[in-house]
C-alpha cells in the first residue's frame, strides 16, 4: 500500500517524479525516497541504506543510485531488500496518517509560511551553508511530526553550497557540485488552474524573470523551492538562483527578490493564504514588499497596507554579528524594485524610510531593520541572544525583540542506541506525545526518565557510537589524504589513528574569528601535558568550513589543519574536511566532550552543542548562546564566567586558562573507572546532559513556543 499525501502536501499539485519507480517490486522504495522523512524514520532509513550502504554513507543521493539499471535489477530480485522496502513504506504510511498533536492554534486553511534562504535536509542535497539551514530543516521536520500546518519557501540552488577540499598546506578549496532535480525528491509544481507547470514571474527593469516552483516533501510538510534556470529566461538571468549566498551584492539582491517576491507569488498562485509569514533571518524580507504591493494594487492606501502586513509577519534574527545582517545600497534597491513599486503605486521614499539602519543612513537598505519595522513580533534564538538583539535593534526600530531558544530534532540527531534507550525509558522520540517532565523553578522542565537507567547500559550505548565514529573518521582520513599522493603505508597509518577508547573531544562549526578555533593552542606545553598521557589518551577532532568571502576564517582552517599535521600533534589532533550533516551526526553522537569558545555574546545559539547534549555528550563552553541558559553545574562545564576581561588579549588568555581547566577536570572524571570499567561519575554527567536538554532544547519545545508566542493571529 503506497503512502498517501495528506494536509498541505495534498493541496499542492505536482508532476510525478520522472525516475522513482511507481509500480513493480521497487514501487515501495520509490514511495519512501519521494519523501525526506526517510532520513529520520528508522524503518525508512534502514531500507534506503540497504540500497548501497557504502554509497549512502558517503552522502550519495539514493535516487541517483536507483538510476543504475544493474543495481535496480539486483534489488528487484533481493527478497531481503524488498521486505525492508515494504516495511519502510508501511512505516511512512503510518507516519503520514498519524493524528496531529497540540498546540491547536493554526488551521490547514491558514498555515504558517516559513521563508528561509537555506534548508539542511540531508547531506546528499546540500542546499545549506551551516547552522541557519540546519535549524530550518529541523523546523520543517518537527512541524511535520507535530502536524503543524506549515509550508516552507526557499530557493533551489543547482550549485548548492561549496564542498570543502583542503590542499596539503591546509588552504581551503571551494568545489561546487551540480544538483540535478531528477536525482533528488523534487517534483515540479503544477498550476492548479491550468494543470501546466507553475511559473511565477518577478519583475525587474526591462523584463520579468520566470521562476519554476519545485515541491519537496519533508514528512507532512511541503517545501517550495524557486528556480530561475529556465530556457525562457535570458542566459544572464538563469543563474540568479544557481548558488547559495552569491558573493556579488547585486546578484545577491536579485536572488533575494526571487526568494521574497517570487515566494509570496508562488503561495498566491497556489491559493495558499497563510495566517503568518515567518521570516527566518532577513534574507526573505522582500516578501513584505510583495505583500504590501498586493494590498495596494487592490486599492488599500499605504498605511492600511503596511498595517495589515505587519499583523501577519514575524521575524527570527540569528546573529548578533553585523556581517550576518543583510544590507544593500538604497539606489540598487530602488532600481531593481522599481517595476514592483511602480505597478502598485508605492512611493520608494516610504519604503526606504522603513529600512534605515542604526546610523539612519539614507544610502543603506537594512533588511533586518526593514523586516523588524514591518512585523508583529521578533525573536532572537536564545535568551541571551534575545537580550542582545533587543539592545541592538529596539533603539533603531522601536520594535522589541524577544527570545525563542532554538532546539534540535531528536529523531534526526540521536544515535540509534541512544534512541532505543530514550524510548525504553518513556521518551517518545518523534511522537506528538509529550514525555513525562519534571517542572523546576526558574528552569525549563527536565526529562528525568534516565535517572534509573543502569550506568553500564548508557555507557555501552555511547561506546557503540564511538566505535562508529572511529570507523567513519578513519575511512574519511584515508580518502582525505589519498589525493595528496600518500603511500599505502602512510594511508594505513592515518586510517587507524583515531582510538575509540580514547577521551574524544569535538569542535565543529563555521570557522570565523569570533569562534576562536585556535584558542586551544594558547599554551602548547599545557596542551601537550593533557594529550601525552599514555595511560589516559586524549584526541581532539576538528571540522568546519569558512565562508568563501571570509579570508580570516580560511586562514584559521589552514592553521588548524597544519597543526594537526605537525609531528608533535600527530595522532592526537585531527581535522576532517567537508563538514556536512553526515560528519555532524557522527561527531555529536560519538565524541565524549563538545567544546565551544566564542566571544560572548556573539554566539547567537550554537545548536551543535544541543545535538551533542541529547546524545549524552556534555559541553564545555563559554557561557554564550544556548549554553548560557543550558549550563546547570552538573551537566557539563562552563569555560570562564559571564563577565570576562574587556581587553581582547586578557579575555582570550582568561578563556584559554578556563578551557584547559575544564578539559583537565573532564579528562580526570572520564578516566575515573569502577571495577567493571564504567566511568560512573562521567555517566552521571551524561545523564544530566540528557535530562536537561532532551526536552528543553528540542524542536518540539521550540515549535510549541513559536506557536504560542509568535504564530497566534494578531487581534
Amino acid at each position: 500500500m503506497s503512502a498517501p499525501e495528506t494536509g498541505l502536501l495534498a493541496r499542492i499539485p505536482a508532476q510525478p517524479h520522472p525516475v522513482l519507480p511507481s509500480e513493480g517490486p521497487l514501487a515501495p522504495i520509490g514511495t519512501v525516497l519521494s519523501n525526506f522523512a526517510w532520513t529520520w524514520i528508522p524503518e525508512c532509513r534502514r531500507a534506503v541504506r540497504a540500497i548501497d550502504p557504502d554509497a549512502v554513507d558517503r552522502g550519495e543521493s539514493p535516487i541517483r543510485l536507483l538510476m543504475d539499471p544493474g543495481r535496480v535489477a539486483r534489488l528487484a530480485e533481493d527478497a531481503g531488500f524488498l521486505r525492508l522496502a515494504a516495511e519502510a513504506e508501511e512505516a511512512l504510511r503510518r507516519y503520514l496518517q498519524a493524528p496531529a498533536g497540540p498546540p491547536e492554534v493554526l488551521s490547514a486553511d491558514e498555515p504558517v509560511a516559513y521563508f528561509c534562504a537555506e534548508y539542511g535536509l540531508h547531506e546528499s542535497f546540500a542546499q545549506y551553508c551551516g547552522g541557519l539551514g540546519i535549524l530550518a530543516g529541523d523546523h520543517l521536520r518537527e512541524a511535520s511530526d507535530m502536524g503543524l500546518p506549515l509550508v516552507g519557501v526557499g530557493v533551489f540552488y543547482r550549485l548548492g553550497f561549496f564542498r570543502q577540499e583542503l590542499e596539503p598546506d591546509g588552504r581551503q578549496q571551494h568545489v561546487y557540485p551540480r544538483f540535478d532535480p531528477v536525482e533528488h525528491p523534487l517534483r515540479r509544481v503544477l498550476d492548479p488552474c491550468s494543470g501546466k507547470p507553475l511559473v511565477v514571474c518577478v519583475p525587474f527593469p526591462g523584463r520579468e524573470v520566470a521562476a519554476a516552483v519545485w515541491r519537496v516533501a519533508v514528512g507532512r510538510t511541503p517545501l517550495l523551492l524557486l528556480d530561475t534556470d529556465l530556457p525562457e529566461n535570458r542566459p544572464s538571468d538563469r543563474p540568479i538562483t544557481a548558488q547559495l549566498y552569491m558573493l556579488g551584492r547585486r546578484m545577491r539582491f536579485y536572488q533575494e527578490c526571487v526568494l521574497g517576491i517570487g515566494g509570496a507569488r508562488a503561495l498566491a498562485a497556489l491559493g495558499i493564504e497563510p495566517a503568518v509569514y515567518h521570516m527566518n533571518e532577513g534574507h526573505s524580507a522582500l516578501l513584505l514588499v510583495e505583500r504590501i504591493a498586493q494590498r495596494m494594487a487592490a486599492g488599500a492606501p499605504w498605511e492600511e497596507a503596511t498595517g495589515a502586513v505587519r499583523k501577519e509577519a514575524v521575524l527570527t534574527i540569528h546573529t548578533p554579528v553585523p556581517a550576518g545582517n543583510e544590507r544593500f545600497d538604497a539606489k540598487l534597491v530602488t532600481e531593481l524594485l522599481g517595476p514592483t513599486l511602480d505597478a502598485a503605486g508605492i512611493d520608494p521614499r516610504l519604503l526606504l524610510r522603513l529600512a534605515r539602519d542604526s546610523a539612519n543612513d539614507r544610502r543603506v537598505f537594512d533588511m533586518t531593520a526593514f523586516a523588524l519595522r514591518l512585523c508583529k513580533a521578533a525573536n532572537g534564538v536564545s535568551l541571551l541572544h534575545g537580550k542582545t538583539a533587543d539592545s541592538t535593534w529596539r533603539p533603531v526600530t522601536g520594535k522589541p525583540v524577544g527570545a525563542v531558544t532554538n532546539g534540535v530534532h531528536p529523531p534526526t540527531w540521536l544515535g540509534d542506541e541512544m534512541r532505543r534507550l530514550y524510548e525504553e525509558h518513556g521518551y517518545p522520540v518523534g511522537s506528538p506525545s509529550r514525555p513525562q517532565l519534571t517542572d523546576r523553578l526558574d528552569r525549563r522542565p527536565a526529562w528525568e526518565g534516565l535517572q534509573d537507567l543502569d550506568p553500564r547500559a548508557l555507557w555501552e550505548a555511547h561506546l557503540a557510537r564511538k566505535r562508529e565514529l572511529a570507523a567513519f573518521v578513519n575511512e574519511r582520513l584515508i580518502r582525505q589524504h589519498t589525493k595528496y599522493g600518500w603511500s599505502p603505508e602512510e594511508l594505513e597509518e592515518v586510517g587507524s589513528l583515531l582510538d575509540p577508547e580514547a577521551f574524544l573531544v569535538g569542535f565543529a562549526r563555521r570557522f570565523t574569528p569570533y569562534k576562536r578555533p585556535s584558542l586551544l593552542w594558547s599554551d602548547p606545553r599545557r596542551l601537550r601535558r593533557l594529550l601525552e598521557q599514555a595511560d589516559r589518551p586524549v584526541q581532539i577532532l576538528f571540522a568546519g568550513k569558512a565562508h568563501p568571502a571570509d579570508a580570516d576564517g580560511q586562514r584559521m582552517v589552514a592553521e588548524v589543519y597544519r597543526v594537526s599535521r605537525e609531528r608533535r600533534w600527530r595522532g592526537r589532533v585531527f581535522f576532517l574536511e567537508e563538514y556536512d550533516m553526515a560528519v555532524a551526526r557522527c561527531l555529536v553522537q560519538g565524541v565524549d566532550l563538545w567544546i565551544n569558545n566564542p566571544i560572548r555574546p556573539l554566539e547567537a545559539s550554537g545548536t551543535s552543542g544541543m545535538k551533542a547534549a541529547i546524545n549524552g555528550v556534555p559541553n564545555a563552553s563559554v557561557l554564550d548562546g544556548w549554553w548560557d541558559e543550558g549550563y546547570e553545574g552538573d551537566n557539563g562545564w562552563a569555560v570562564g564566567e559571564r563577565e570576562a576581561p574587556s581587553s581582547p588579549r586578557k579575555r582570550d588568555r582568561h578563556h584559554a586558562e578556563a578551557l584547559y581547566e575544564a578539559l583537565e577536570a573532564a579528562s580526570g572524571l572520564f578516566w575515573d573507572r569502577s571495577e567493571d570499567g564504567v566511568p560512573v561519575g562521567w555517566v552521571r554527567v551524561m545523564k544530566r546532559a540528557i535530562a536537561t536538554s532532551a526536552w528543553a532544547f528540542s524542536t518540539r519545545r521550540m515549535l510549541e513556543d513559536y506557536a504560542q508566542a509568535m504564530y497566534r493571529r494578531a487581534n
